[in-house]
């Protein structure tokens, strides 16, 4: 690379065969258009398809790119973290490389960046190819956890954003093991504005978030920000017991005047109460296992190797 980059753009790949030649040629080409020196930043999450082997074809051949090859699968919101450590330019993109996220966007936010905002992320007005389960269950979710924290998370954003150099490096400061980018982002604050657009269908293979991963992903984002669900915890605690005691003096009525005791609704009044017990149990044993992550402060990820053309060449050479 012989110019320090003014932007850093990170892609973190998992099993992206189908597709990451494609997504290389996009990006080169909005980065080209720019006329300002860059970097594509390749995170290969552990891929198990030959991936690694395409980034390191397209690696020989451009200056502008290197790849972070980690050692093993560690997901999708540690590649990200892993390529803002390593980024070089003064302006961090991420983006996916599946194309659902167009890259000629990058353009209209490099522009809001330099108008003097510090973050610039992608909001979807549409997203093209979901199944409208997942689009319901998205929109709610975005709104509650919206509602349940302190941080303004905003609504129908991913992390397809820009983010400055300051704001990257704010970023390196929160070491977190269970990590949510977007809130992360949120936090650290300074001027933040959105570029909206419309979220296309995946250009090829699967998905690499399916229903379980989503779930844990939800999960991160509303633990990592918020301890309002112990709260709520404490609260369904006292409703309940309310309503145990009301349920009571109900038996004791039709103990005295029906000669009932009512067992079938005893029985079910038994089964929902021990249901909320083992969600309140949970809630909380989701905040210890985080806490647990946190002691044992292990390193986020381990790189078996960066390549770019330089260091592809020296080993030819070496090989010679």
């Amino acid at each position: 690379m012989k110019n320090t980059p003014i932007y850093s753009i990170v892609v973190p790949c998992y099993n992206e065969e189908e597709v990451i030649t494609v997504s290389y040629e996009r990006l080169k080409s909005v980065m080209d258009s720019n006329n300002e020196a860059y970097e594509l930043l390749f995170v290969n999450d552990g891929s198990r398809d030959s991936t690694i082997n395409i980034l390191t074809q397209i690696a020989r051949k451009d200056n502008n790119v290197r790849v972070i090859n980690f050692s093993r699968n560690f997901g999708h919101q540690i590649a990200i973290t892993a390529g803002m450590d390593t980024a070089k330019g003064s302006a961090i993109v991420v983006i996916d490389a599946d194309l659902q996220d167009p890259p000629e966007v990058i353009l209209e936010m490099i522009k809001k960046w330099k108008e003097g905002y510090d973050v610039v992320y992608g909001k979807r007005l549409k997203r093209e190819g979901e199944t409208k389960f997942k689009l319901a269950t998205a929109k709610l979710y975005y709104r509650f956890l919206k509602s349940m924290t302190n941080v303004d998370i905003p609504v129908d954003t991913g992390d397809f954003r820009l983010i400055d150099r300051k704001v990257c490096d704010a970023l390196k400061t929160m070491k977190e093991k269970n990590r949510y980018v977007r809130g992360l982002v949120s936090f650290v604050g300074y001027k933040q504005t959105a570029v909206e657009y419309d979220r296309h269908e995946r250009f090829a293979g699967i998905t690499k978030y399916p229903l379980k991963k989503m779930i844990k992903f939800a999960f991160d984002g509303l633990t990592s920000f918020s301890n309002k669900p112990l709260k709520l915890s404490t609260l369904i605690g006292f409703i309940v017991s309310i309503l145990s005691g009301f349920n009571y003096f109900v038996l004791i009525f039709r103990a005295l005047f029906f000669r009932s005791l009512g067992n079938a609704f005893m029985l079910n009044s038994i089964v929902f109460l021990q249901g909320l017990m083992f969600i309140m149990i949970g809630l909380a044993g989701e905040y210890i296992g985080r806490l647990y992550d946190e002691a044992k402060d292990r390193p986020l990820y381990f790189i078996a190797g960066i390549i770019d053309k330089e260091s592809l060449e020296g080993h030819t050479s070496e090989e010679n």
